[in-house]
């Protein structure tokens, strides 16, 4: 029986999608978490009785010996095996059949390990950490079994996904079908615009972690609430849009769309335009991710029965240019992207911690770009990646600690 695996459970998108499995009776077989908030781990394992759990930090084992204990005195599931420490979650996901499924809903880069882990195994994988596709791009397409075995969680590239299943896209890890031309002449992918849309960069010198993280549409986690509002988000999907559907980034366009009901588009060479469109949900296309072809999951959908407005305008690049940072990253070279993640996660933790101002997240973000160098023609390793990760966080801090001293 095919089998689901959730990591990141605990997080934002890890419990929706236990809200669709727990809605489509799914079979849950295992769980992974950070090790944060192990109350919730607990109380999910005694609901779902997966096989397997994981946590990545070890600080935790003993309290979550002592909770599932707790949890089972009197219940009739099985203790899972228990997997402890920060390979945690690649372990567990190493533990998927081909026909199961596995949801990394991991956030950062520390998500890549899983996601290689998870394809070698041939499931497939319902992808939501999209820095796996950043930081290590083509290590993901060479550890794919098999064509199409990645969808799309992010709700913007879930509606790229569905509008190119209406022409003939034969490209991209996506796809299922690699043979004949594809149709399409651009992306159009769509942001909120965040907390501060409409706002100067002078307007935004003195932005507050809490003004940061109150985003006008979405829930998320905290990280990726910071990215949205300086739209480094975007930036990071341009980047992912670009690898899971092998269209160039020149010929992806990022427009703002405050009502956050058309999730992405695609222009096609005849002109049409394809939209996918639904109220702000993500158990959406977590749903579709975890279902697909099949569409059972029934999330809200758009009311045409009184007056509704969209708006559509182009990112004000001045203010916010993460977007432009990334698409410059991407023609750099292939580990541009990666130092562009690192030192963004660097600067949003000093951000949220209040040692560095809101602009200095980009600003620096920027000037790291602008010192790294990638001269080798091969593509990166793992180990590669690990240590121009630990380059681009070391020099983000020593950049900002040089602007206080």
């Amino acid at each position: 029986m095919a089998a689901l695996f959730v990591l990141g459970a605990t997080g934002s998108i890890g419990t929706q999608a236990l809200d669709v499995a727990r809605a489509e009776q799914m079979s849950v077989a295992g769980l992974a978490a950070g090790g944060a908030n192990l109350e919730l781990l607990v109380a999910q394992t005694a609901e779902f009785t997966p096989e397997v759990i994981a946590i990545a930090d070890e600080r935790g084992e003993a309290e979550l010996r002592s909770r599932l204990a707790e949890a089972g005195a009197g219940r009739t599931f099985a203790a899972p095996d228990i997997l402890i420490g920060a390979a945690a979650a690649a372990e567990l996901a190493g533990r998927a059949q081909s026909e199961d499924t596995v949801l990394n809903g991991i956030t950062g880069s520390i998500g890549l390990p899983a996601t290689l882990s998870a394809l070698a195994t041939g499931a497939r994988l319902a992808l939501a950490n999209k820095e796996s596709l950043v930081v290590g791009g083509a290590l993901v397409a060479e550890a794919m079994t098999r064509p199409g075995q990645i969808v799309p969680v992010d709700s913007e590239h879930s509606a790229m996904f569905q509008a190119l299943a209406a022409g003939t896209h034969h490209r991209g890890l996506c796809s299922e079908n690699l043979d004949g031309e594809s149709n399409v002449a651009r992306l159009v992918l769509t942001a909120s615009g965040g907390p501060f849309r409409g706002r100067t960069r002078a307007e935004l010198d003195a932005v507050t972690p809490e003004q940061a993280l109150a985003h006008p549409t979405w829930d998320m986690g905290p990280v990726v609430t910071i990215n949205s509002s300086t739209l480094m988000n975007k930036g990071l999907e341009l980047i992912e849009a670009q690898l899971l559907f092998d269209v160039d980034a020149a010929n992806i366009d990022v427009v703002v769309h405050p009502q956050s009901i058309v999730h992405s588009m695609v222009a096609f060479v005849d002109g049409s335009t394809i939209a996918q469109a639904s109220p702000p949900n993500m158990r959406l296309p977590i749903a579709l991710a975890l279902t697909w072809p099949q569409r059972t999951y029934p999330a809200p959908a758009c009311q045409w029965d009184a007056p509704t407005n969209w708006t559509f305008e182009p990112v004000d690049t001045e203010t916010f240019p993460a977007t432009e940072l990334a698409r410059a990253a991407v023609a750099a070279s292939p580990t541009h992207p990666a130092v562009l993640n690192a030192a963004n996660e660097a600067c949003v933790a000093q951000f949220l911690s209040g040692n560095i101002a809101y602009l200095a997240i980009v600003d620096t973000v920027s000037e790291v770009l602008a010192a790294h160098r990638w001269d080798s023609g091969r593509t990166p390793s793992l180990d590669d990646l690990a240590e121009l990760d630990a380059w681009a966080r070391r020099e983000a801090s020593e950049r900002l600690s040089a602007c206080h001293t």
